[in-house]
């Protein structure tokens, strides 16, 4: 642990639909003791002050909800509200014991309240649980295992994720924010003043988190929230496509990234047609580009599902796609290659054969480099869309364009081409085209043919000037 968190350094600031949330049963179950109230002290943490540390002389015992008068629960509510604006050091497992224990019974008392719908929470305790959820999860996130913290000498743990230490209280916080966002007694028009722009925005700088719990309650709250609030559906897409304006063209460095996709996919989804421009500028300055950055296997599953919705959506945005994935081919990264060329798949699976004719040539161009890859891998996954029934549909309708494109790679590969595997993938779809169409198969190949010999007669000539070039300068050294 001690190295863990020398190897992290000082804290970094912050940047300015299925649930993954535990169920009731787990976070409820084990209510059985007093809770805590806190003197007049902290009082001013909640209304928007840093979060301070619990002292023991501070806390004292508080009754439970169904204990008291219902005309009582909301100012028992608000003093609950209170005892959790305390913040805790987690690195230190003995430290705070008895205070970290009353601060998550609190915490689970008041989701239990809210979830349960027992009592409607006034405006004002709103606007006060609101503060103290903004100063549970809204804080300095540590360094990135990427990040450079100028330590030396420790051993290298950076494939493991880094565990958020006081997630045992931030975990029952995110469970209450998303339980008074989803619940059906919160009224959007008084529930918009407290989540408001701003704390949308710092409720996607903490996508940057590298806990994958606590990116997972983001990703459902925001969701909710984008459902929930329509006032703020423009900003929130605006703010996404900032955030992947900053990954892609300055720091590559986002650990939110899939989940942020993962949303916009439902959103998507969701897309009336015909489709605003708005939404077409979307795809075409950030979602294709997001192709381009290395680290792009880490959230490739998310985006290519995002670039389907789009074609799926609107068939006239293939051929956009397509030369937007061809823009941003990888040269010498065959996994990213091998990526790129299964949402081709897909792609062109959903592609009409009017979209398909507009960027065939560009398109088989760049497949049958692929073909002709030493990597395996790359050549291989370029071979099996030809498993692909539409596909080969749409070549079959166009074959006197791309069989010329691609016969020479075909034919390079059933000569020299290393793995046995590629070899007899190649020699099936060889067999498939001459099935297909025998004059025009006959055709390409003596076009091949005359260009072999043609090519071995300018090579020839090559050597034979090498030669006398060389003959010339010895007799010129004798001399």
């Amino acid at each position: 642990m001690l190295n863990k968190l020398m190897k992290r350094g000082p804290k970094k600031p912050s940047k300015t639909d299925t649930d993954v949330y535990s169920g009731n049963s787990q976070i409820s179950g084990s209510v059985s003791t007093s809770n805590v109230v806190v003197n007049d002290g902290p009082r001013g943490a909640a209304d928007g002050g840093a979060g301070v540390s619990c002292p023991v002389t501070s806390v004292e015992a508080l009754p439970m909800f169904r204990d008291v008068p219902v005309s009582e629960r909301q100012q028992l509510f608000l003093r609950k509200c209170h005892v959790c604006c305390f913040l805790f050091d987690f690195t230190d497992t003995l430290k705070n014991v008895r205070e970290k224990e009353i601060k998550r019974l609190n915490l689970v008392e008041l989701v239990d309240y809210v979830q349960s719908g027992s009592g409607k929470v006034i405006e004002s305790n709103q606007e006060e649980m609101i503060k103290m959820i903004k100063l549970n999860i809204f804080r300095c996130l540590p360094p990135g295992a990427h990040e450079n913290t100028g330590s030396v000498g420790i051993e290298a743990d950076e494939d493991e994720p880094y565990l958020e230490p006081s997630w045992p209280h931030l975990q029952l916080v995110y469970e209450l924010l998303l339980r008074y966002v989803v619940s059906t007694d919160t009224d959007t028009k008084v529930a918009k003043k407290y989540i408001d722009s701003s704390f949308v925005l710092k409720l996607l700088d903490m996508f940057d988190t590298e806990d994958p719990r606590e990116r997972e309650y983001l990703k459902t709250i925001l969701h909710r929230i984008y459902g929930k609030f329509m006032v703020h559906r423009p900003f929130i897409r605006k703010a996404i496509n900032n955030i992947f304006y900053q990954f892609i063209y300055e720091t590559e460095r986002n650990s939110g990234i899939a989940e942020l996709l993962e949303i916009l996919g439902s959103i998507i989804n969701g897309f009336a047609l015909p489709m605003k421009e708005e939404h077409k500028l979307f795809l075409m300055r950030a979602l294709i580009p997001l192709h381009k950055p290395k680290p792009i296997s880490m959230y490739h599953q998310q985006l290519a599902y995002c670039i389907i919705q789009f074609v799926e959506k609107d068939n006239k945005l293939a051929d956009t796609v397509i030369r937007g994935l061809l823009k941003f081919w990888p040269i010498t990264n065959c996994q990213k290659e091998v990526l790129f060329l299964g949402e081709l798949e897909e792609v062109l699976e959903a592609t009409q054969p009017a979209e398909f004719q507009r960027c065939m040539v560009p398109l088989f161009r760049q497949i049958a480099r692929c073909l002709n890859s030493p990597h395996f891998q790359v050549a291989e996954r370029a071979l099996f869309m030809w498993n692909n029934e539409h596909i080969v549909s749409l070549i079959a309708q166009n074959r006197t364009v791309v069989l010329p494109i691609i016969f020479e790679a075909l034919e390079m590969n059933i000569q020299a081409h290393w793995n046995p595997a590629v070899h007899g993938l190649t020699s099936n779809i060889r067999k498939m085209f001459m099935e297909m169409d025998m004059v025009l198969f006959e055709e390409c190949q003596k076009q091949y043919t005359e260009k072999q010999a043609l090519a071995k007669v300018a090579q020839d000539q090559r050597e034979r000037k090498w030669q006398r070039l060389a003959d010339s300068a010895a007799v010129h050294q004798v001399g």
